[in-house]
C-alpha cells in the first residue's frame, strides 16, 4: 500500500507518531504535520489519499482546515477530537468530514477507519472511471413530485433549483430514495453510507438526516420527504415519477 498516503495532523506529536507507527505497519507511506497552517501545505505538496485531522489546532483549528481542504478536493477527511461535543459542531455546520475518532482511541481502530474511507473512496473513483469510459453510461435520475435526485451527479433540485448537500448528506438521500416508502434502520444507513460496522456512533445518521431536512423540506416539524418511524428508523415518502 506504499502508493496510498495519509498525512496525519496532530499538534500532539507522540499521538501523531504512534498513528504513524501503526499506519506505516500496514504498509501506507506517512506525513505528519502539527498546525493548520503546516497542514495545508502539506495537503497542496504532498496531495494524501487520505487525512487524519485533529481539531484543536494551534492557529487554525481542524475545522477550518476540513472547510478548506472541503473546497479544494474530495479527498477523505478522517476527524480526531477529544470531546464529543466538538464531533457534534462539525457534523452540524456540514464540514464534508468522512468520519471522525474520539479520544482516547485505539490505534487499531485508526487503522480500520481509514482502510475502509480508501476502500470506499477507490470503488467510487472506479466507478466514475468505468462511467466516464463507457459509451453505454446512462444518468440515473430519481424524481418525486418536485424532488430530482441525480445518482451519477450527486445532484438534488428542488422545483429545478439545486439544494447545495454535502456528500455524505447526499449519499443518506440517494439511499433513503433507492429505497422509498420503506422504512431504514438508523444502522442500515449507518453501514451503507459509513460501511464501518464495528465503531458506528448512529448519532452521526441523526444529524444528517437533521441537516438534510433543514435543507429539502418546507417545514421539518411536518417532513413530507423524511419521515421518522418511532424506534425503527426513517423512511423517504414518495412514488416515482
Amino acid at each position: 500500500m506504499r502508493d496510498k498516503k495519509v498525512l496525519v495532523v496532530d499538534d500532539e506529536l507522540e499521538i501523531a507518531e504512534l498513528i504513524k507507527d501503526y499506519l506505516e505497519e500496514e504498509q501506507y507511506d506517512v506525513e505528519i504535520s502539527t498546525d493548520g497552517e503546516e497542514c495545508l501545505a502539506a495537503f497542496r505538496e504532498y496531495r494524501p489519499h487520505l487525512i487524519v485531522l485533529d481539531i484543536m489546532l494551534p492557529g487554525l483549528d481542524g475545522m477550518e482546515v476540513c472547510r478548506t481542504i472541503r473546497a479544494e478536493s474530495a479527498v477523505p477527511i478522517i476527524m480526531l477530537s477529544a470531546k464529543k461535543s466538538e464531533i457534534d459542531k462539525v457534523l452540524g455546520l456540514g464540514l464534508g468530514a468522512d468520519d471522525y475518532v474520539v479520544k482516547p482511541f485505539s490505534p487499531r481502530e485508526v487503522v480500520a477507519r481509514v482502510k475502509a474511507q480508501l476502500r470506499r473512496y477507490d470503488q467510487l473513483s472506479t466507478v466514475e472511471k468505468e462511467g466516464s469510459a463507457s459509451t453505454e453510461y446512462k444518468t440515473e435520475v430519481l424524481t418525486f413530485d418536485n424532488i430530482e435526485i441525480n445518482i451519477n451527479a450527486y445532484t438534488v433540485k428542488i422545483n429545478a433549483k439545486q439544494i447545495e448537500l454535502t456528500t455524505k448528506e447526499f449519499e443518506v438521500l440517494r439511499f433513503l430514495a433507492k429505497s422509498a416508502n420503506h422504512v431504514l434502520t438508523r444502522q442500515q444507513i449507518y453501514d451503507h453510507v459509513w460501511g464501518i460496522n464495528e465503531y458506528g456512533d448512529l448519532n452521526t445518521v441523526t444529524i444528517h438526516i437533521k441537516k438534510i431536512r433543514q435543507k429539502i423540506e418546507e417545514d421539518t416539524a411536518t417532513p413530507k420527504w423524511i419521515q421518522t418511524v418511532w424506534g425503527v428508523g426513517y423512511k423517504f415518502v414518495g412514488d416515482k415519477e
